[in-house]
């Protein structure tokens, strides 16, 4: 039976094994080691960024035509999940490079393929993406941010919030409104902006709970030009390409959430088979061992979740959209139960800084909100379902 195709797809390929063995080794050897002073100061981990570079899994999804290696959807999960074992911030640095460069790889011209995802695949830069505004969040069409034609130009003005590795990346893919009377959904259209253009600038540092590490900020854009060749795909198709983009990035959201729930599980297993209490380990207590056995149970739902609903990004399945969905709502739920647990288990020591637990609980949290809050995931999970 071992050898009957059908049982062969609920196993990892040899490859992928292969990949989650070489990804571990860099993040337990050039990422864990700086991950709580990351976090402590808040700063961007170059460290990790630079190590990702030399591996090949700093933009490991761009495929080999355009300078990358190529990894299919599980595999660049497999690499998200694993950095953010040690260190979710870290993890944001190929998860982000994907989400910035979707709508390229989705909908771009060629020419704009080629412009801007070599220098990516080259680690020459990480590539950000700005969805979202102030008054936009889970509202994406009640944007404001527009951009007017003007000759072969487009004219950007307003801002976009929240957008992760602002600053420090070159290139960020924008959503502006383009046809500000034109019909809902299909008046915006997306752009490539690049760090040194003229009118572009960035808001202060936001001061989070978690991720720490990954630079948080507004774009701001006056009168900022853009030439008419950064367009990415139709003008009026944008919104449609941010929402496909997000169906097929939902997934590695959960593939951060899996790998900083692991993360946890790891640390607590850890310290309950030394602590001792009433003259014995405390894995000893069966109150103790009921916890860890739902932790992980949770824990490997959501992992098989997650790589189900990246097989069907891959592949591009219609069903995408709802389990996208599921696996980032269901894995984000699964790593802050997962990680709380993880800090009651440590009891006292798992609120201090001594141990990563705290830092993990934070950095679960904001899983649950970003890339579309677990409210709007079901919102789109229950649409679909209704759809039939």
């Amino acid at each position: 039976m071992s050898g009957n195709p059908d049982f062969d797809t609920y196993r990892l390929s040899e490859d992928h094994e292969a990949i989650r063995e070489a990804v571990r080794a860099v993040a337990e050897d050039k990422v864990k080691p700086y991950a709580a002073a990351v976090d402590e100061e808040s700063r961007y981990p170059q460290e990790a960024h630079d190590a990702l570079v030399a591996s090949d899994f700093f933009a490991p999804h761009v495929p080999e035509e355009y300078g990358g290696v190529g990894a299919d959807a599980l595999a660049t999960c497999i690499v998200i999940e694993e950095v953010a074992r040690v260190c979710a911030s870290s993890s944001l640095i190929p998860a982000v490079n994907k989400l910035g460069s979707m709508p390229l790889l989705l909908a771009a011209s060629d020419d704009v393929k080629q412009r801007y995802l070599p220098p990516l695949a080259a680690g020459e830069s990480t590539f950000s993406y700005g969805l979202s505004e102030r008054e936009a969040g889970s509202d994406t069409a009640a944007m404001k941010c527009k951009a007017v034609r003007d000759g072969d130009d487009w004219v950007l003005s307003g801002q976009k919030s929240w957008i992760t590795n602002a600053g420090v990346s070159e290139y960020y893919t924008v959503l502006a409104v383009t046809d500000p009377d034109g019909p809902r959904g299909n008046n915006v259209t997306a752009f490539v902006v690049e760090r040194s253009d003229e009118g572009f600038s960035f808001g202060e540092k936001e001061r989070k709970l978690g991720i720490k590490g990954s630079p948080t900020r507004e774009l701001h854009f006056d009168r900022c030009r853009i030439p008419g060749d950064r367009v990415v795909g139709e003008v009026g198709a944008g919104l449609k390409i941010a929402l496909a983009t997000l169906d097929h990035t939902r997934v590695t959201i959960g593939a951060q959430a899996v790998g900083i729930a692991q993360g946890a599980l790891d640390e607590a297993l850890a310290y309950v088979k030394e602590r001792k209490q009433f003259g014995k380990n405390i894995a000893e207590f069966q109150g103790v061992q009921f916890m860890l056995a739902d932790m992980a149970m949770q824990l490997e739902a959501a992992r098989q979740l997650v790589y189900v609903a990246a097989a069907k990004s891959e592949r591009g399945d219609a069903d995408l959209p709802f389990f996208g969905a599921a696996a980032k709502a269901y894995a984000s739920d699964v790593a802050m139960q997962v990680t709380t647990d993880a800090v009651q288990l440590l009891g006292g020591a798992g609120y201090t800084r001594d141990f990563p637990l705290e830092r993990m609980m934070r950095d679960a949290k904001i899983t649950q909100i970003y890339e579309g809050t677990n409210q709007v995931q079901r919102i789109v999970m229950a649409r679909q379902l209704l759809k039939g």
